[in-house]
């Protein structure tokens, strides 16, 4: 065979391959036997190998990658990958419903009179508020919730360039050469015919405007990965013959998979892909024309004409319900896990409008399948020691089937639960999945206790330590006079390996590498007491350790120097003070800008801060004025440089003054109001105090809009806050 003709075999190879994966994993056809698609690949391997200069990025010999890679590159997200708020139960879904109404219908403002008490009544407009008069019901597209692990892929110029992982939302793991592994992902853009288009709803120009981009543009989309249940059972099956692990559920084995450092592992695993979402906007108009265009660019995606009734465009939340009724019962005979059936409003121009409440959008809902249930018997209530020195008590159960996963464990959460649920070590309860995930005890069986059940006690020693055990309070809302169970011991081995495991957590300093595992052998080995120790190890400490080689020493020390540079919000964070999340470290780094003065700042002063309450400020203060304390910092601040806020560009038009946001704004979320706010030097507080100094009132305001009247407080609508940040 001539060069020529190797090129055009290979070009018609590839062709009719990629052509036969689209009926095969889009169509759902198969119109040629497993034996002739294999026969079409070997050949097109053995061109390519005789002619490696023909071989493309896109050719389906280019989905198992070389070697394997020391570790994944990170990848910062086009627009985070929100997760969804559940619905549990058909009240649930139809107060969501509810809630969203309200946003695209809010109340007319109330009728007054002039000052002729004969006067007309009239509609007093009320800044910031929009009656958009949405017609209802809402239409909806509905499908199975799948039990994978999301993915967001990249096509630059028609060729997947980046497969990236979830992560945080924000940040993801570049997994491309794992992606790439997966059949019903096409390593190319299908190019559909303008036909196809126009039958999905586009017109001549958005036609013109989708095949440029497909072309020559950039392209993303997301989807879950999946491991379905035949191909589960096949693996383990043969792991057991082989001797090997076996995989806890299809959801692990599809979420490890992709993971894995070599993708030949991922290749064997057999993944399968759906897609769900069109980041790039091609002029759709409904998110069922996202799923068609979808299909017609190469993914598989449900839509409303699929046979096996895995979607559904709904006319109204009638047909939203009566489709998740119908998928209850017939969960078991799916092909692949699913917990529930995601709800999208179906109009696209609704979702600036609707907007993310917290990171979940508020037109889209996870529309959850009840938690499987099943009895078992609570054999022992243990405490777990977290890393304030919180008591938590966990109920070991004798080892049960819920839902496909074997559950020995559920959280009590605190002895007032156990008390409510009127719980004794030896009672026979039942056990449910919440949402498929977090194994709950939903009810004791009282009748069927034998007489030897025992009471369980909150100890008055710590468990692990020995430490003296005392009660504090452990709200920090207003009027909640919940209280919990603490170790005062300050040298808990527990509270230290609970301190040092967030300490170097993602949302902390991001120290990849350092495991629970691994932190127990070098506390044991007498290595590290506290965070501040981490940045004195050195490769010639970790060699002589079981688990550690040359490669994965000189690992874990990189992970540990790239900490060194943290923005001071991370810092803060893993510091791990009682009641300070990552939103209040946010808060207060940015309010003070440097930790020796949040470090300096008195209880009293702190207690004034928005977000800020008195429990809150003690704990901070408390936590800065601990000796022990202390001494850990100003060693963390030899090891560590708290990296320099970027130069703020925005005018401080909100400088020192406290903002509170209430109702719903048409122009832009919460989140990003609230960030407009911290970049022009303002705190975004969540409730109105006398030392509020602006409400700003979207549509439908609440309680707060009242409270700043009756206060006095400035009040602005959002078209005036707009102005502002401009």
């Amino acid at each position: 065979m001539t060069k020529q003709k190797a090129e055009s075999r290979i070009a018609k190879l590839k062709k009719e391959i990629d052509y036969h994966r689209y009926q095969y994993h889009v169509l759902d056809r198969l119109d040629i036997s497993d034996a002739a698609f294999d026969a079409l690949k070997n050949e097109l391997e053995e061109l390519e190998l005789k002619y490696p200069v023909f071989v493309t990025a896109d050719s389906p010999t280019q989905r198992v990658g070389g070697e394997p890679l020391d570790k994944f590159k990170k990848v910062v997200h086009s627009a985070p990958m929100l997760s969804l708020n559940d619905a549990f139960g058909e009240e649930e879904i139809r107060a969501w419903e509810t809630r969203i109404m309200k946003i695209l219908n809010p109340p007319a403002p109330p009728l007054t009179r002039g000052v002729n008490a004969e006067a007309p009544l009239t509609s007093k407009k009320v800044s910031g508020t929009l009656n958009s008069g949405y017609p209802t019901p809402l239409k909806y597209f509905c499908e199975l919730k799948l039990d994978g692990l999301a993915a967001a892929l990249i096509y630059k110029k028609a060729i997947l360039s980046v497969g990236a992982t979830r992560g945080d939302g924000k940040i993801g793991e570049d997994v491309t050469q794992n992606i790439k592994t997966i059949e019903a992902i096409p390593l190319a853009l299908r190019a559909p015919r303008e036909k196809e288009l126009k039958k999905i709803g586009f017109n001549d120009q958005q036609i013109k405007n989708i095949l440029a981009a497909a072309e020559a543009g950039t392209i993303e989309v997301r989807g879950e990965a999946i491991m379905t249940k035949k191909v589960f059972e096949e693996l383990n099956k043969q792991y057991k013959k082989d001797g090997k692990s076996l995989l806890a559920n299809p959801r692990n084995g599809a979420a490890g998979s992709i993971r894995q450092l070599d993708s030949k592992i991922t290749a064997e695993r057999r993944l399968n892909f759906y897609a769900y979402a069109l980041m790039t906007d091609l002029g759709c108009r409904y998110h069922e024309q996202e799923h068609l265009l979808m299909r017609a660019l190469g993914f598989p995606a449900f839509n409303d004409d699929d046979d096996k009734k895995y979607s559904k465009h709904c006319r109204n939340l009638d047909e939203v319900v009566e489709f998740h009724k119908y998928w209850i019962s017939r969960r078991d005979k799916l092909p692949f896990g699913c917990d529930g059936v995601v709800v999208v409003v179906d109009d696209i121009s609704l979702r600036a409008k609707l907007g993310v409440v917290g990171k979940a959008p508020r037109w889209m809902q996870a529309y959850k399948f009840s938690g499987e249930e099943a009895t078992t018997v609570v054999e022992d209530i243990i405490l777990q020691v977290g890393r304030t020195g919180i008591l938590t008590p966990v109920a070991t159960l004798k080892p049960v089937r819920v839902g496909g996963v074997v559950v020995s464990r559920a959280t009590l959460h605190n002895e007032d639960e156990i008390r409510r649920l009127d719980l004794k070590i030896g009672d026979t309860v039942i056990v449910r999945r919440a949402g498929d995930v977090i194994p709950d005890i939903i009810k004791v069986l009282p009748k069927l206790r034998a007489g030897k059940e025992k009471e369980f006690r909150m100890p008055k020693f710590c468990p692990m330590c020995g430490g003296k055990v005392e009660q504090r309070n452990i709200s920090a809302g207003k009027g909640n006079k919940s209280v919990g169970y603490f170790c005062s011991n300050k040298n808990c081995f527990a509270v230290n390996r609970r301190q040092i495991g967030h300490f170097v957590s993602k949302q902390a300093m991001d120290i990849e590498g350092l495991g629970p595992k691994i932190i127990d052998q070098l506390m044991k080995t007498g290595l590290i007491r506290d965070a501040a120790d981490i940045y004195d190890l050195t490769e010639g400490d970790l060699k002589p350790l079981e688990r550690f080689a040359d490669k994965s020493a000189q690992n874990l020390i990189f992970s540990i120097n790239k900490s060194r540079l943290a923005p001071l919000y991370r810092f803060i964070n893993a510091l791990g003070i009682l009641h300070v999340g990552e939103e209040t470290a946010i808060d207060l780094a940015n309010h003070f800008g440097d930790i020796n003065k949040l470090a300096e700042t008195k209880e009293e002063n702190l207690a004034t801060l928005a977000n800020i309450g008195p429990v809150v400020a003690r704990s901070i203060a408390a936590w800065f004025g601990g000796a022990k304390n202390k001494k850990l910092l100003a060693r963390l601040l030899k090891a560590v440089k708290i990296a320099k806020p970027k130069a703020v560009k925005k005018k401080q038009v909100f400088k020192d003054m406290a903002i509170v946001l209430t109702g719903e704004l048409a122009r832009m979320s919460r989140d990003q109001a609230k960030e407009a706010i911290r970049e022009r030097g303002g705190d975004a507080a969540s409730s109105v105090s006398v030392k509020t100094s602006l409400v700003v009132a979207g549509a439908s305001p609440g309680s707060k809009y009242d409270k700043a009247r009756k206060l006095g407080v400035k009040i602005i609508g959002e078209e005036e806050f707009l102005k502002m940040i401009k």
